[in-house]
C-alpha cells in the first residue's frame, strides 16, 4: 500500500495510512452518506483528508472519533456541521483537557509545524454513548461498541459486518509496541479478547501501521495478556528480575508498569 493513497480493504472499505504518525484513518461509503473514522492532528491535515475522501465519494458523512487522543480528532472541526460519535468519554476527556493536549502538543512539534497545532479548534463529538451504538450509513449497518478498557478509557471499535472489516483503534497496533502512555495495561487484554470473540472477521485495522488480519490480533492479544501477568507478580516480587520476560524494549515495559501499578495501587488502597 502506498502511503496517503487509499486502499480498499472491503466492499467501499478504505483505509488511508498516513506518514504522520503512521496514523490510519477509514472511510465506509454507502449509498449517498459515508462514514470517516477518525479526523487526524490539525485542520491542516484534516483538510488534505477531506480532499481525499472526495477523490472517493461526493457523499455527506457521519464522523467517529476512535478515542480521545489529539492525531485522532484534532481535525474534527473542519468536519462540522456533520455529527461526530464518540465514546461519553471521550467527549468529556476532550473537553477537560482539550486544550492543554493542544499546548501540550505544539510543544513538542517541529517549530515548523508549531502554528498549525496552535491553530486547531478543541471540538468533541456531540454524538455519544457507553456501551454500543448503531448507525445506519446509506443503508449499511456500522457497530460502534465499547468493549471494555484499553489503550485508553474511550476506546471505540468499528464493526462493519457486511465486509468483514473491524476498526481497532489504538487497541491493536502495527510496526511499532501498543502505547501504555494513559492505558490501563490490566484491562486491555480482555477488551482485545472480547473483540476477538464477538468479531470474527478477516480483516482488522490498527490505529497505527499496516492493516491485519485475525492471527496478528490473536498475536499480539497474547503479548497484552502477558504484560498484565508479569506486572501482577512484579507488584509483588518487584520488576529487577522479570523486566527481561516482558514482550517489549524496557522503556515501552516501565509505562506498561507505570499504568499497571496506579490500577493495582489503587485497587490495594
Amino acid at each position: 500500500m502506498t502511503l496517503e493513497s487509499w486502499q480498499e480493504i472491503g466492499d467501499r472499505v478504505y483505509v488511508r495510512r498516513h506518514e504522520s504518525y503512521d496514523m490510519n484513518v477509514g472511510l465506509v461509503v454507502g449509498d449517498g452518506h459515508c462514514l470517516v473514522l477518525d479526523t487526524r492532528m490539525s485542520h491542516r491535515e484534516a483538510t488534505d483528508l477531506i480532499g481525499a475522501i472526495r477523490r472517493i465519494t461526493p457523499s455527506p458523512w457521519t464522523v467517529v472519533n476512535s478515542h480521545s487522543h489529539f492525531d485522532h480528532y484534532f481535525g474534527n472541526a473542519m468536519f462540522r456541521p456533520a455529527e461526530i460519535w464518540g465514546h461519553a468519554r471521550c467527549a468529556e476527556e476532550i473537553e477537560r483537557y482539550g486544550a492543554e493536549q493542544r499546548t501540550k502538543v505544539a510543544g513538542f512539534v517541529p517549530a515548523d509545524r508549531r502554528a498549525e497545532v496552535e491553530e486547531v479548534e478543541i471540538d468533541p463529538p456531540d454524538h455519544t454513548f457507553t456501551a454500543a451504538a448503531t448507525l445506519d450509513i446509506g443503508g449499511r449497518i456500522v457497530h460502534l461498541r465499547h468493549l471494555g478498557l484499553g489503550h485508553s478509557s474511550n476506546d471505540i471499535v468499528t464493526h462493519i459486518p457486511d465486509a468483514g472489516v473491524v476498526f481497532a483503534g489504538d487497541l491493536v497496533e502495527q510496526g511499532a509496541p501498543p502505547a501504555f502512555g494513559d492505558s490501563f495495561p490490566l484491562d486491555w487484554p480482555d477488551t482485545v479478547a472480547r473483540m476477538l470473540d464477538e468479531m470474527r472477521e478477516p480483516v482488522y485495522v490498527p490505529g497505527h501501521g499496516a492493516v491485519v488480519d485475525r492471527d496478528f490480533v490473536v498475536g499480539q492479544h497474547s503479548e497484552l495478556a502477558t504484560v498484565a501477568e508479569l506486572a501482577r507478580r512484579a507488584h509483588v516480587e518487584g520488576l529487577r528480575d522479570l523486566i527481561r520476560a516482558f514482550p517489549f524494549g524496557e522503556d515501552v515495559t516501565r509505562q506498561a508498569i507505570t499504568r499497571a501499578f496506579l490500577q493495582l495501587d489503587a485497587l490495594h488502597a
